[in-house]
């Protein structure tokens, strides 16, 4: 879609772009330039989070930035302008830049313009819809009054009364004459999570600017006459059972918007899990000669300048296996009600991140030599970790990994990433004793786990993939027979 507006011959506006289709809106994480620095052609100027990923966008035209519709944290509708640059710096008359405060101080979270309703540009490949662009209204600001007017009247009626008490007036309100009230973003961001109205705090700041001890003070009195279950803005979790007349105390508990990443992901796996019949096999084995396989390769010249370690020649062994049961490789069509065998395998490998749990994945894997492989799992885990991962890293996976051994865990029942037929899950690897040879010895043993989608694959395919994977890490030397 367009991402860029003329609204002069001066200046010229960038908007909000799918960065990936299907999505309707992102965060703004971080801004990279203020009003009054000079861009250039393809420079990043800010940072965003979509439901995928977070992604950085890059300015298509030079000039000075004019104006920052919208301060970090705020989540922008596909297609609004986020920025507006002269292109013609010190050409003609223009408009003054609309007065906005340095980035590490913002004092007001501007509007967006209302646009005249019509046919609004929307995603990539989806055509137009009627529609108008104003901004969604603020859900805190609506809550907050009504929770409060619910709060009083039950402490009434707990203290026997028939109606409840007026609620003090206090000597001024945050808001300004004929203006909102004056606050920083993350001040009104807490009046947002503990529901209260920023109009009704009386501001301590400089300049009449409410603080974050300002809506402290005014939620606490709140926090002690209210039950929490009343006074919350949102639905109330469950709580242990206390005496009667006993309030819980609001700081024992931190509510965390769910957004971005972590949301979509929340969606994916119910889906996933309420969608796809899920099996998991399990199999322990003695992953002793892999892990002197793995300390050998380090030393290979071959693989100089490569990361190597257990999940390499793990990765290896589960494209070997999928390479003799390709049935397994496939997805389930729900539309046509098919299987789709696929001839390609996208190993996807589950990355945590200080976002959430991401599956980018190693696009033709299957055609990769261990060196290869090794130097796109570096890169893979790089990226995710600087939280660089694009949308298309993430789309397009056929089958998954995800290593939980490194948390020190033996094994779990991992969901299949949605559209998958099968994920492995990789125990730690521990010094056990094992029957070896007739003898018992001390060897190093991992337990597979692996999950896969019964309506694609039934029982014994699942069991013949899970067993050729246990067979190559007890045996190395079958990556080289069985390839």
């Amino acid at each position: 879609m367009t991402t860029m507006t003329e609204t002069s011959a001066r200046f010229r506006e960038f908007k909000m772009p799918d960065v990936g289709e299907g999505l309707t809106e992102a965060e703004i994480l971080k801004w990279f330039v203020q009003p009054g620095d000079t861009v250039t052609d393809g420079q990043v100027v800010c940072e965003v989070e979509t439901a995928k990923a977070a992604v950085e966008l890059p300015i298509p035209f030079d000039g000075v930035v004019h104006e920052l519709r919208f301060p970090e944290g705020t989540t922008v509708d596909v297609g609004q302008v986020i920025i507006a640059i002269d292109v013609a710096p010190g050409g003609g008359d223009a408009p003054a830049p609309a007065a906005a405060a340095p980035a590490q101080e913002p004092v007001e979270a501007p509007e967006a313009e209302a646009e005249p309703k019509g046919r609004t540009p929307v995603l990539v490949g989806y055509g137009v819809a009627e529609s108008s662009t104003k901004r969604r209204p603020r859900k805190g600001a609506a809550a907050a009054p009504e929770a409060a007017a619910v709060a009083a009247a039950v402490q009434a009626e707990l203290n026997g009364h028939g109606a409840p008490a007026p609620a003090a007036v206090p000597p001024q309100s945050g808001a300004p004459a004929g203006g909102r009230p004056l606050a920083k973003p993350p001040v009104r961001k807490l009046a947002k999570d503990l529901g209260i109205d920023l109009a009704t705090v009386v501001p301590t700041g400089k300049d009449g600017i409410i603080t974050r001890e300002d809506v402290h003070a005014a939620a606490a009195p709140v926090a002690a006459e209210v039950p929490a279950a009343v006074a919350s803005p949102v639905a109330p979790t469950p709580a242990v059972t206390e005496a009667p007349g006993v309030v819980s105390d609001s700081a024992r508990e931190t509510r965390i918007p769910v957004k971005g990443v972590r949301k979509a992901i929340a969606q994916a796996m119910v889906g996933s899990a309420f969608t796809a019949p899920h099996v998991t096999e399990f199999v322990t084995v003695d992953v002793t000669r892999t892990m002197k396989l793995v300390a050998e390769l380090k030393e290979d010249k071959d693989m100089a300048g490569v990361r190597v370690n257990p999940l390499l020649v793990i990765a290896k062994a589960l494209l070997v296996a999928i390479k003799r049961n390709p049935e397994v490789n496939a997805a389930w069509d729900e539309a046509n009600q098919e299987i789709v065998q696929k001839h390609y395998v996208n190993l996807g490998i589950a990355a945590a991140t200080p976002r959430g749990l991401i599956v980018p994945n190693i696009k033709d894997a299957h055609d990769k030599t261990l060196p290869q492989l090794a130097e796109a799992l570096g890169e893979l885990v790089a990226t995710a970790r600087d939280g660089k991962t694009s949308p298309a890293a993430m789309a397009g996976g056929t089958v998954t990994i995800t290593n939980v051994g490194v948390f020190g865990v033996d094994t779990g029942t991992p969901i299949l990433n949605p559209g998958e037929s099968a994920i492995l899950a990789v125990g730690a690897i521990k010094l056990q004793p094992w029957v070896h040879k007739g003898k018992v010895k001390p060897r190093q043993v991992t337990t597979l786990a692996l999950s896969f989608d019964h309506r694609l694959v039934d029982g014994e395919l699942g069991s013949k993939v899970l067993a050729d994977v246990a067979a190559i890490l007890e045996q190395p030397k079958r990556l080289i027979t069985w390839a």
